[in-house]
């Protein structure tokens, strides 16, 4: 179901900083809410609590991992659980704590196992193929290539890349500075990873104050930047920016609420999908905004902050921890929804952070 919720303006107080004595008010702004955007189906009942991140291959069967990161359990289309990767547990194949995974065309699972610091390679099968070290790997894509990216806390750029056997071949992208200390700069750079059909990587920054989406191409030329400096999001990157320069004084772990929180793309139009919090965006594929915020919702009303994003042909799918994946019509495809209305694009494309 979608509406159009009743006009409203809310407007917050951001923070209040104190400079050289004298209290500065951060900026004030009003923010309307465009469109609600309800679940129409609720997938997978079973899963839920724990949820970190979810595919689907060609055959239609979803592949799911949750917490503690021992398993990703494999569904068959209509949501009967249909087998598990590993295949079977042993102590050359398991899974201590996967943080993230990614199916190629091929069925291969390629998996971030931060507690074992590799990346696990399993066959469609579900049975060890190959793993390489990686230290603390956070985020994983599968080109069709067979070149496996990693981000990774303690790699030199953004983005490393690993033939199909684990040589490593190449790393490319700038971090942004955004704070003195350097492991905190590091933290502050970590990030989503997918891919696409065209083996163009997409790299969504979580906690930069300023959502930020990256696109390269497989050798590591930067073909997008998606960056939302826009007033509508503002406010929230003064607040980031904030709380970031309080952390950097301080000592001991970070905690950082995410900025973007998922992505997703399109495998036929290339368009791509960001979600902050409850709100999702839509760009075409040359980094123009297309349509309006859409707030998500399950059809009960319940709040969705979700953590992954799949594009079907009409429509989406978002997972959520705790409360599990739901099916959402498309903005763009569905009937009775306003028209979706396309703006200057964000950020130049070809642009080379």
């Amino acid at each position: 179901m979608i509406k159009r919720l009743a006009a409203r303006v809310s407007v917050s107080l951001i923070l209040v900083i104190a400079l050289a004595g004298v209290a500065k008010l951060a900026n004030l702004r009003a923010q309307e809410l465009d469109i609600e955007l309800s679940s129409t189906a609720h997938l997978l009942p079973d899963v839920g609590s724990g949820l970190r991140a979810i595919h689907r291959d060609s055959a239609g069967r979803y592949y799911v991992l949750t917490a503690p990161g021992t398993v990703i359990s494999i569904y068959a289309a209509d949501g009967q659980l249909a087998g598990k990767i590993p295949a079977i547990t042993t102590k050359e194949a398991s899974l201590l704590d996967a943080a993230d995974f990614d199916v190629d065309s091929s069925g291969r699972v390629v998996v971030a196992d931060r507690g074992a610091n590799a990346i696990k390679i399993f066959n469609a099968a579900g049975h060890d193929q190959n793993s390489f070290p990686v230290t603390a790997p956070s985020s994983v894509a599968a080109l069709s290539s067979g070149e496996i990216a990693v981000s990774s806390l303690h790699s030199r750029k953004l983005l490393e890349i690993y033939d199909k056997d684990g040589k490593w071949l190449r790393n490319f992208g700038e971090r942004t500075n955004l704070a003195e200390h350097s492991e905190l700069n590091r933290s502050l750079n970590l990030g989503k990873l997918i891919a696409d059909p065209a083996n163009h990587l997409y790299y969504a920054f979580s906690y930069l104050p300023e959502p930020t989406v990256r696109r390269y191409d497989r050798l590591g030329n930067s073909t997008l930047e998606i960056s939302l400096s826009t007033l509508e999001f503002a406010p929230v990157a003064e607040a980031t920016r904030h709380q970031i320069s309080e952390q950097d004084q301080k000592t001991g772990a970070p905690i950082f609420k995410r900025v973007i929180n998922a992505v997703g793309v399109d495998p036929q139009s290339l368009d791509i999908w960001i979600a902050m919090g409850d709100e999702l965006t839509h760009f075409d594929r040359e980094g123009s905004r297309r349509g309006e915020t859409y707030r998500t919702y399950t059809a009960e009303g319940e709040r969705m902050v979700p953590i992954s994003i799949i594009v079907e042909p009409d429509h989406l799918i978002l997972a959520a921890d705790p409360i599990g994946v739901y099916v959402f019509p498309r903005p763009d495809k569905a009937p009775g929804i306003a028209p979706e209305k396309t703006e200057e694009k964000p950020a130049a494309a070809d642009k080379k952070p």
